[in-house]
């Protein structure tokens, strides 16, 4: 059951994020991660078209729409919805992009995918349960995290990057969450400077993970030792991720609406959640005996 930062600003919402982990992702009754949420533009070409906690990101190129992630069932019925909110067309989607397959960020992909024909791509350990609608995910088992299966069109490596109408986007596999967990990275204008936005996959350690001994899947651990060095080293100027909590995105937007337009533009506080979340892995690891 996850902590929700709802607007505290600074360390103490940081710090909460990090070890946060979504309600619904137990089957908890009530969970607000899929409510509704009006879209709103987070610099040139970059929306938000996610639910109140579950995101998702339009890219508007001159080539086309890409969508970084789907959110849950839910959540993709809202983006396709917030995309024509927004006066864009869902029909025009070309690329559609994932942070990592757990239900809460990938059930919405297929109806993304059958609107606008989308081309999917997603890692090579995440996009086989993607393909499988979530089964075979070595944790969270069961119907309830189970969706409707989308293939993916294009398997992706470490580092690879992928470009429409003018805009380039990097993935980078930060495994531990998932195995396959994608980051990704691109420059975008925000108040009229070129910054460097991060998307962060996820870099919570459920509860019931298994960090020693016979791990959750084989290499997990290192997994996260890996991808936290990543993390620290990737520029993050513009701070985002797959939970809105993550990086206080609530109280951002009040910031924007307020007519502070470069309210996303936070790397102290993209630098402080990877510490945070950092600390929190390095606790449950010791708590393990690692």
């Amino acid at each position: 059951m996850g902590f929700k930062s709802f607007g505290i600003p600074g360390a103490v919402a940081i710090t909460a994020a990090a070890f946060a982990f979504s309600v619904a992702a137990f089957g908890a009754a009530g969970d607000p991660g899929d409510q509704p949420y009006a879209p709103f533009k987070i610099g040139e070409g970059l929306y938000y078209v996610g639910s109140s906690d579950y995101t998702s990101y339009l890219i508007v190129t001159k080539a086309g729409l890409i969508v970084i992630d789907g959110g849950d069932a839910a959540t993709g019925h809202q983006v396709v919805g917030n995309i024509r909110t927004l006066g864009f067309d869902p029909a025009k989607v070309k690329i559609l992009l994932n942070t990592h397959q757990h239900y809460d960020h990938a059930a919405g992909l297929a109806e993304i995918k059958q609107v606008s024909g989308a081309r999917l791509y997603a890692s090579a350990a995440d996009g086989a349960i993607i393909a499988a609608g979530g089964r075979g995910d070595p944790f969270l088992k069961g119907e309830r995290f189970e969706y409707a299966p989308v293939k993916p069109d294009v398997t992706l490596k470490d580092g690879q990057t992928v470009t429409l109408g003018g805009w380039t986007l990097t993935a980078h596999v930060t495994g531990g969450h998932t195995k396959g967990c994608t980051t990704w990275t691109f420059p975008v204008t925000v108040a009229g400077k070129v910054r460097q936005a991060l998307v962060h996959c996820s870099s919570s350690v459920l509860p019931g993970y298994k960090l020693v001994g016979a791990e959750t899947y084989p290499g997990m651990t290192a997994d996260y030792e890996k991808s936290f060095a990543t993390w620290k080293a990737l520029p993050c100027d513009v701070f985002l991720a797959s939970h809105g909590q993550f990086f206080n995105m609530q109280t951002k937007r009040k910031l924007l609406d307020a007519g502070k337009a470069d309210a996303f533009v936070d790397p102290a506080g993209c630098k402080a959640f990877y510490t945070a979340s950092e600390a929190a892995f390095r606790a449950e690891l010791k708590k393990q005996g690692g």
